[in-house]
This record gives structure tokens, sequence and C-alpha cells, in this order.
């Protein structure tokens, strides 16, 4: 199993550029379903058939996984299999006429433009942290990049008289996003007043750490649940959210879905397509709480002119 393993991660190397995460997260599902056929079904992972297939993910449904883990090994097992077939090490694949559960579409939930505001000026400019943060937080909201992508971002990455940005995505793809012009400035004050004072020379990261060395992840996620708290704002708020807020907040602004699928990386159309049920859902949530207040008003004035016949006035 492990020469079978080695050999399909080397062809996700060359072939499909995944990510170290990813090749961990597919290695270890394998790995775990091998288990299994040695364990339950008494085979090698070259001998496994569709009914000893049904039988594990059966198994994986009874114990509460998830719907969207669920999917992902079936997707992980599936395409693993079409290697071997390729290699010429099975003739077919035990998934065939396996179907994945299909995922659960949760909307996701958004920052309002009060709170962005709230939260970005909970930055302290006076310290070169605070600068870096404000710039952070101005950046994430501004071009909706991922967690991973802004701690990966070089000074070289950006361009501020065009007011661009060149991040590498998933996949190690490039795109550009583009800067607003209060992104622009919170980020010449901190390349010019904060992340001089932390450098050290040698490091080419723009986000910098006090110690001069790449902020990492756990750190941004840290101080924006910081930022969040010291901005008074009710909801949990995490890196991603504000992604989420940016996409969403093009789309009420009228951008098209294609503008805003390019902006955030999406392979699909089919991934940006959730912000517009966001859009909708927010225009519904719009139009009750209209109707609402209509309500409410035609109620009081049917109140008001029966107290007025009440009394003759």
């Amino acid at each position: 199993m492990e020469e079978l393993l080695d050999a399909y991660v080397r062809y996700l190397v060359a072939e499909k550029n995944l990510s170290p995460l990813t090749l961990r997260n597919y290695r270890s599902d394998l790995l775990h379903f091998a288990r299994y056929l040695e364990d339950e079904e008494g085979v090698p992972v070259l001998e496994a058939d569709r009914t000893m297939a049904r039988r594990y993910l059966g198994t994986l449904k009874e114990s509460g996984m998830a719907t969207a883990s669920l999917t992902r090994k079936v997707s992980t097992i599936r395409s693993f299999y079409r290697f071997l077939v390729r290699e010429g090490k099975v003739e077919s694949t035990p998934l065939t006429g396996i179907v994945a559960p299909k995922r659960e579409q949760r909307l996701p939930t958004i920052l309002s433009k009060n709170d962005l505001n709230a939260l970005i000026e909970s930055a302290d400019e006076t310290t070169p942290s605070g600068l870096r943060n404000r710039a952070m937080l101005e950046m994430m909201y501004a071009s909706g990049v991922r967690l991973s992508e802004i701690v990966g971002l070089n000074v070289r990455s950006i361009d501020l008289e065009e007011r661009t940005v060149v991040v590498r995505g998933k996949g190690n793809k490039e795109r550009m996003v583009l800067l607003g012009e209060p992104a622009e400035k919170t980020l010449r004050r901190y390349l010019s007043e904060g992340r001089p004072k932390v450098a050290t020379g040698a490091e080419e990261a723009l986000f910098l750490n006090r110690d001069g060395n790449r902020l990492s992840g756990r750190s941004v996620q840290k101080m924006v649940r910081k930022h969040s708290l010291k901005a008074g704002l009710e909801s949990h708020v995490w890196p991603h959210l504000l992604r989420h807020s940016f996409a969403t907040h093009l789309l009420d602004g009228g951008a098209e879905l294609r503008v805003v699928q390019e902006l955030l990386g999406h392979a699909s159309a089919q991934t940006t397509q959730i912000y517009t049920h966001v859009t909708a859902a927010r225009q519904r949530e719009t139009m009750d709480l209209a109707r609402e207040k209509l309500g409410e008003i035609s109620r009081r004035r049917l109140e008001e002119k029966a107290r007025q016949r009440a009394t003759g006035r």
C-alpha cells in the first residue's frame, strides 16, 4: 500500500500541483480505507470490490461522519482507483455506480458595512503592529484574499501606484486582485512607518511579526478575533468572513458574477454562485422588514382613525 500511495502522491504532485495539506489528507483517507479492507474484509486495496466499498462508506455514515467529509473520501478513493486503472494495477474501480452524498448548501454569513468599519477602525495606528493589522484588515476586505494568500504575500507582490496585488492561490495559481483607496493608504503607512521598525532586512514577506519574520496564519486568526471583540461585534469573526463579505457586497453593488469569480480565484462559477443566494436572501429579508414596517404603519393609522371616531376629534 505504501508503494502505491507514494506513486499516487508523485502523480498528484506532477499533474495536479496540489498543496501539502491536500496531499496529507488524501494519504490519510486512503490509509484509513486500506486498514478497513485489511481488518474487516481481509483483502488488500487491489482486490476490493463495489460491495466492500459500499460497506465501508456505510460504516462511515453510521459513525456520524459529516456529509462534506464523506463526500471528500468518496472523491479521494475514486481518484486513487482511476490512477490504479491507468497504471494497469486494477481493471476497474470499486466505486463504479456509487454516488457521493450531496453536500448541504449553507449560505455563508457576512458582516455589514458598519461592522466592517468598526472592525477595521479598532486597529491602533500608533503602533507598528496596529498599522500592520489595519492594513491587513483593509486588504482582506478590499481584495477578498484567502488567509493563506495574505500571509504568503511579499513586498514585491504589491503595486501601490496601480493599486494591484498579485496573489498565489490554490493550486499555486497566480491572479491579480485590486485595492481601493483606503487599503492603498493604510498599506503605504504600514510600509513607511510600521514594517521598517520590525524588519530585519532579510525577510521579503509583506506582513511581519514583532521578530521580523513572516506572520503565520494562526496569528492572523487571533488578530481578527481580537479586533472583533475590541469592536464590540456580537458574532464570531474569522478571516474568511471578510472574504464572504467582500464577494456579497460586490454582488449587492451590481458586479457581474464572472468578475467576482475572477477576483476570488474560483475555478468554477458554481462556487461563486453561492453568493448570489446570499444576496437574494438579503433582499428577501429587506423586503420582509419593509412589509413589517408598512404593516405597523397601517395598523397605527387604523388605530388613530378608530380613536378619532370614538372621541369625535
